[in-house]
């Protein structure tokens, strides 16, 4: 038995596709385009609103058809200063991250001389995602944008307490799940990763720098016999949640799934899940649980 039934069978707060709190309608939003469909999604809703927007796509990193039929712009990561000159040219008042990207190598990067000075001035904050995250947040801010979360543009991304669909982790899946959120939070306090995958109380894989996606395509090739293990994914503790939540959608249950994996943990009001009345239907049907999960902050 993969999992325990959710009686009630509700698909428990379903994204609502509107404005955020967090977020000043008027203002002119620019998009930080990473790969996947979420940049795609966000421009949707944002037009949708009648919103105007701006995208700035990366090359080797967003997809094509993410940013077609909205107005951008193609660049480098490294070019720092000519996406600061633009994003002022079309008006922009915010800025979000959507999507996720690959860490590109100096080569790659080829920075201009703001992305040089920027790059000295972080200095080794710059070796972890979420410390090159911040102080690029920082950069902008320090530029006149303000930097907003997915979670402030559209009510509803946000994780919240409980089951997703209507199953639910058994008693042993409950074990894996709390020694994956130690690891995973241990993993975040040191800017390593979000995420760890856990079966039977044995720790299979964590993820680093290849993402999540690729840690549960080794995980297959690792599972033990018996009952399959758990994916658990939670924000870093230092992390800025307006930046680079851990997020979730149907790509992700379909890899578990594929990894054996019996469920998936999120951290409740510290990640995201794209489309979740897509994710509870493919859940069930898959014979996965989908859970958010309370974690207490450091000191509580």
């Amino acid at each position: 038995m993969p999992a325990s039934p959710n009686p009630s069978g509700e698909d428990q707060g379903n994204a609502v596709v509107g404005p955020g709190a967090g977020s000043i309608p008027g203002a002119k939003l620019g998009i930080l385009a990473g790969g996947g469909t979420l940049p795609a999604r966000i421009a949707e809703a944002v037009r949708g609103q009648g919103r105007n927007l701006f995208i700035v796509a990366f090359e080797g990193h967003t997809d094509p058809a993410a940013v077609r039929g909205y107005p951008h712009v193609w660049s480098r990561f490294g070019a720092a200063g000519s996406i600061m000159e633009r994003l002022h040219a079309e008006g922009v008042g915010e800025v979000v991250f959507a999507g996720p990207v690959r860490r590109p190598s100096l080569g790659e990067l080829l920075p201009d001389w703001r992305t040089t000075k920027f790059l000295a001035r972080v200095g080794t904050r710059a070796l972890g995602d979420d410390g090159l995250l911040r102080a690029v947040a920082r950069e902008l801010e320090s530029d006149g944008f303000r930097v907003v979360g997915l979670h402030d543009l559209l009510n509803g991304l946000l994780t919240t307490a409980g089951p997703v669909g209507r199953l639910l982790p058994d008693e042993e899946a409950g074990r894996d799940i709390a020694r994956g959120l130690e690891v995973a939070r241990g993993l975040g306090a040191l800017d390593v990763g979000q995420g760890a995958v856990v079966q039977q109380g044995i720790v299979l894989a964590v993820e680093a720098v290849e993402g999540t996606d690729a840690m549960l395509d080794r995980c297959a090739a690792l599972a033990r016999p018996g009952k399959g293990g758990v994916l658990v994914k939670v924000c870093k503790p230092q992390q800025d949640r307006r930046i680079d939540l851990p997020t979730m959608g149907t790509v992700t249950l379909e890899k578990a799934a594929r990894a054996g994996l019996r469920g998936i943990a999120v951290q409740a009001g510290g990640s995201l899940i794209v489309d979740r009345a897509a994710v509870a239907e493919l859940a069930d049907r898959l014979g996965l649980f989908v859970v958010g999960v309370e974690v207490p902050e450091a000191g509580r």
